[in-house]
């Protein structure tokens, strides 16, 4: 987003009300950057990461197996492991592999 659109939500951004609140939209708001394709890249990788950690997250919790556990299957710390599950940390093929095998799960790459 560029400094000048920034500014121009900053001073009169849109608004939708909720129940008796109003607040900003930012559904319109990215509605809106979606058109830009340089925003739009950076917008779906992030997404993607964030899409990967909640499976992670959701398979984790399913196998009940906490965070400390997951990590020292894979040979990682906690933190390792909880920055992953917050799309905080790029994740390499290996590091999938093994999360993949101590979850007992096949990992699945392809391209559409």
């Amino acid at each position: 987003m560029s400094t000048k659109k920034l500014k121009e939500y900053m001073k009169n951004p849109p608004l939708v009300k909720i129940g008796g609140a109003t607040l900003i939209d930012f559904g319109k708001i990215i509605k809106e950057e979606l058109k830009d394709p340089e925003f739009r890249r950076g917008f779906e990788m992030e997404k993607k990461k964030l899409e990967m950690s909640l499976s992670i997250i959701n398979l984790r919790k399913k196998k009940k197996v906490s965070q400390a556990k997951l990590a020292e299957k894979i040979g990682m710390k906690q933190s390792a492991v909880g920055r992953i599950e917050a799309g905080k940390q790029n994740l390499t093929i290996e590091t999938l592999q093994k999360i993949a095998f101590a979850l007992n799960k096949e990992l699945v790459v392809s391209f559409r």
